[in-house]
């Protein structure tokens, strides 16, 4: 089991992402996963560049993995320069990157015009993109006029010797079966009611396949403070990404999605679907709850907004060390 830290571009500028990264590195955490966003799910909010920030991350620190969670191909980025920046990360940092790809959200991408698709066709431009992506790193040129992205005679002249793994995200079958198909591993979010059924869809998709289940990293999102109440309110913003149809319909008002948020999701079911305590058995049992889901790697978004440096030494102090005492 690997535990991974996610930084939160929506929540926190860079810099302070960067101090956090730094200070999650020294604390155990063996990698660095952030989010990859135009908007936030509410506003006001930040939304710094994930790959500019990444590439700060890498000098900073030393061995942790580094990458997103998770970067989507289409209006906003073109796979051909997902894989560019992806092959130079990786000699820039050899060993280190890791690709999280998705389907992405309107959020993201209607602010440049784009129409927002319909859930099929968000699945099959991400089978698409991972096709470009894999056929660069593999060192072909490429050339297609396809469905979503059209390519002529594409190359990356600075390609890496290793391909960085790619995990891909999923919600239900058809994006785990690209997942298996296409990918390294699987990323979902670490959901009883979900989880079991995309990771047997994964897992079958690969044995159809012919391949062994790569990794499979679950997300979860916590939030610590000094009392729970403050450890909830720090988190509260994150109301305004609980609702499920911002991942699939076209929701890109960030005012908006937070205000749908508070009023569909109570206070006892956001507690529910983040962890959200100032004691560490919480965040442990929580956490240990996540693991038996299936997961090989837990990535662990710190979302205190009350004191998100006082979270990465809590952890630091009480929580990894009690995870990993298991795992020895």
């Amino acid at each position: 089991m690997r535990y991974f830290y996610g930084a939160a571009h929506e929540q926190f500028p860079p810099d302070d992402l960067l101090r956090q990264a730094i200070e999650a590195a020294e604390a155990g955490f063996e990698g660095i996963g952030c989010s990859d966003h135009l908007q936030p799910w509410w506003a006001p909010g930040e939304s710094a560049h994930a790959w500019v920030w990444l590439g700060a991350v890498g000098q900073a620190t030393d061995q942790v993995a580094i990458g997103t969670a998770v970067t989507p191909a289409g209006p906003r980025y073109h796979p051909v320069l997902i894989a560019q920046a992806w092959a130079t990360l990786e000699r820039l940092f050899p060993g280190r990157p890791f690709l999280g790809f998705g389907s992405g959200e309107s959020l993201n991408e209607s602010p440049l015009g784009a129409e927002w698709p319909p859930v099929s066709e968000q699945v099959d431009r991400m089978e698409e993109a991972l096709e470009i992506i894999n056929s660069l790193w593999d060192g072909e040129r490429v050339s297609r006029d396809g469905r979503f992205f059209s390519t002529y005679r594409a190359y990356l002249h600075t390609n890496a010797d290793r391909l960085p793994p790619i995990y891909v995200s999923a919600f239900g079958p058809r994006a785990a079966s690209v997942a298996a198909r296409h990918g390294d591993g699987l990323w979902t979010l670490a959901d009883p009611e979900t989880a079991p059924d995309v990771i047997d869809a994964y897992r079958s998709a690969c044995e159809d396949a012919g391949k062994e289940p790569g990794e499979i990293v679950l997300q979860v999102q916590f939030s610590w403070a000094e009392d729970d109440d403050a450890a909830l309110e720090g988190a509260r913003v994150w109301k305004g990404a609980q609702p499920d149809e911002f991942y699939t319909d076209d929701w890109h008002d960030p005012t908006a999605m937070y205000e749908r948020g508070e009023e569909q999701v109570s206070d006892d079911e956001f507690k529910e679907a983040l962890i959200i305590s100032s004691d560490p058995e919480v965040h442990l049992d929580r956490i240990r709850e996540a693991e038996n889901l299936g997961a090989t790697t837990l990535a662990l978004m710190n979302c205190s907004g009350a004191d998100p440096h006082g979270a990465i030494e809590f952890y630091s102090q009480q929580v990894l060390p009690a995870l990993k005492s298991v795992r020895a």
